[in-house]
């Protein structure tokens, strides 16, 4: 397929983006499913290298709550990786080229509608499990095709994740409950962030090529492989699209960007999609009706970053952390080399305060009432969160090692731990 599709095509995208209606994507953040007097909602915050996920109030206080080992099977699991020598060589790959030489035991979660199963994409593992919030034990488990697995997106029926497989440049889709595999679809090289959009009806899809390797001069971007933001149909699993962000970016006067989309969210109405890309400090807003770029948003830069060689950038991201307020007026990114988070103004692309209560900002995610984005500090093992109407930290938490990916889910009204 070529990286830009038809006019047809690309008319019919639009169409069904933009047929969604209002709220489409605060469904793809909130807690699966109708609420319910059986079930409350919580913040899962996810320690990649502890293997565990903390449990919080999804609000300012940010109250913790409770902690889940997600690795509960990890003797058998490594007792199988030694005895494969592919296995065992990707394994230590994965804890020296991407985890800063430690193992990735949890990278995404959700839980089903009714918060008895927390679903956890655990990279190192290459594998999706579904573990029991109430025992902590192990309900299923798929093992991802090729070596690693990646980010997560929650159908907005709370029926199946999509999970990306990262070195088979795959996208599996999983129902919840079971783990059976419902589909799959090929992507770009190394699959990263998933988002169901129309409904749940199609499903975009950003891979970001190897940004592991030292090969990171605007002339050798080539050699990061095929990336683009890609857009799925969620039944028959067509590739309805493939767009080249590098190839979008220069068309629109901004040469040498890299094609790497990292996070992205999108307006309330699923036309504009913004997104930051490898290496650099801020975030695009790109157009789906008109397909350009029409924005790009500059924001500041930590004085120790300025010289900083691209090759000592982490994983290649400047910025790595975003997500909008359900109106669609606010911003909140992580700016992640930089050590801040703020708020922009979605008007302007002004950025607020700069809030600098950790280091290593590397996830955003917006609160269950909307008031507030949770970011995590995964260098200094916090969350805090941040008003959108201010863009002040009105309170933070301390939680495991390495904290990245949050996601609101539901537990069992009746859940506690001693």
């Amino acid at each position: 397929m070529r990286k830009h599709g038809t006019l047809a095509l690309r008319a019919a995208l639009a169409a069904g983006l933009l047929g969604a209606g209002l709220g489409a994507p605060a469904t793809a953040q909130a807690a699966p499913g109708p609420a319910s007097a059986e079930t409350r909602e919580v913040l899962f915050v996810g320690n990649n290298w502890d293997g565990t996920v903390d449990i919080v109030t999804p609000d300012a206080a940010l109250d913790r709550v409770g902690r889940l080992n997600v690795v509960p099977d990890l003797e058998e699991r490594l007792a199988e990786i030694r005895l494969n020598p592919i296995r065992w060589a990707y394994f230590i790959g994965i804890r020296h080229l991407i985890g800063e030489g430690h193992d990735q035991f949890v990278d995404d979660m959700y839980t089903t509608p009714d918060g008895r199963i927390l679903i956890v994409s655990r990279p190192s593992l290459a594998d999706v499990v579904g573990i029991d919030t109430v025992t902590g034990e192990l309900v299923w488990r798929f093992a991802v095709d090729g070596q690693r697995s990646d980010h997560m997106a929650l159908s907005p029926d709370g029926r199946e994740v999509a999970v990306s497989a990262s070195t088979a440049n795959t996208v599996h889709r999983l129902d919840v409950t079971t783990g059976e595999e419902i589909g799959s679809f090929p992507t770009g090289d190394q699959p990263h962030e998933n988002t169901y959009v129309d409904g749940g009806e199609r499903i975009v899809t950003a891979s970001i090529g190897t940004v592991y390797t030292a090969l990171d001069a605007p002339w050798l971007d080539w050699t990061k492989g095929d990336r683009y933001v890609q857009i799925t149909d969620r039944e028959t699993g067509e590739v309805v699209e493939r767009l080249n962000m590098r190839d979008e970016l220069a068309a629109a006067g901004h040469p040498d960007m890299s094609a790497a989309v990292r996070p992205m969210t999108f307006s309330p109405d699923e036309r504009y999609l913004y997104f930051q890309v490898s290496f650099f400090h801020g975030f695009v807003e790109y157009d789906l009706a008109e397909h350009r770029v029409t924005r790009v948003a500059e924001l500041p830069v930590a004085e120790a970053v300025r010289d900083l060689p691209r090759e000592e950038y982490l994983l290649d991201s400047a910025h790595h952390g975003i997500a909008m307020n359900p109106e669609g007026t606010d911003i909140c990114v992580a700016g992640t080399m930089s050590d801040y988070a703020t708020v922009v103004d979605r008007e302007t692309l002004t950025p607020g305060e700069l809030v600098t209560t950790g280091t290593k900002p590397y996830w955003a995610t917006q609160s269950a009432d909307g008031e507030h984005c949770f970011v995590s500090w995964s260098g200094t093992d916090q969350v805090s969160a941040i008003s959108y109407a201010t863009g002040e930290e009105v309170g933070t938490v301390t939680v495991g090692d390495h904290p990245q990916r949050m996601r609101l889910g539901r537990l069992p009204a009746d859940w506690s731990q001693e």
